[in-house]
């Protein structure tokens, strides 16, 4: 009897913390689509990303072109001229291929200009979070909208107006 106690006794004690640490919810894409900033940037990416697919798209086109022309054409070239033409289209997609890379590589443009229009607002949001978390000492702050494993979480805990409000837009 006095081994169940005092083993009742220390999970009592070990989870005394556990039920003091307080949590909290952010839902970043209901942030973000209320900070016009993050609207225009966006806006500003889409612009900027469709203007450079059509220029890679008008590469892909003049290699296909150059194709076409080419097997019109190919019973009428000799070897040398073949080989030529082959090396001219191959020449305009691998042109194409590097233009796309340019653009929309892993560190191409795009990626660069989202980083400079984005990141900002990102680390915003990110100080306002923590500002907060350090005020009301929550000790976890989970985002809502990344987060699958979340299946129903009490609007009392949701802090996203609070970000809002911190950032300078009222909701």
């Amino acid at each position: 009897m006095k081994r169940i106690f005092i083993a009742l006794s220390l999970i009592a004690i070990c989870a005394l913390p556990l039920s003091a640490q307080k949590y909290a919810l952010v839902d970043i894409e209901y942030i973000l689509k209320n900070i016009p900033a993050y609207e225009m940037a966006n806006e500003q990416l889409e612009q900027i990303s469709k203007r450079w697919q059509s220029e890679v798209e008008a590469k892909v086109s003049e290699a296909q072109s150059l194709y076409k022309t080419y097997q019109a054409e190919m019973v009428f070239l000799s070897e040398e001229m073949k080989t030529k033409k082959e090396e001219e289209i191959l020449a305009k997609e691998r042109e194409a291929q590097e233009v796309r890379r340019k653009y929309f590589g892993p560190d191409g443009e795009l990626y660069k200009k989202r980083q400079s229009l984005i990141q900002p607002i990102q680390d915003d949001i990110y100080n306002a979070i923590k500002d907060i978390s350090n005020d009301k000492g929550y000790m976890m702050v989970m985002d809502r909208a990344s987060s699958e494993n979340i299946i129903y979480a009490s609007p009392k805990i949701d802090i996203s107006n609070e970000v809002l409000i911190k950032l300078g837009f009222s909701k």
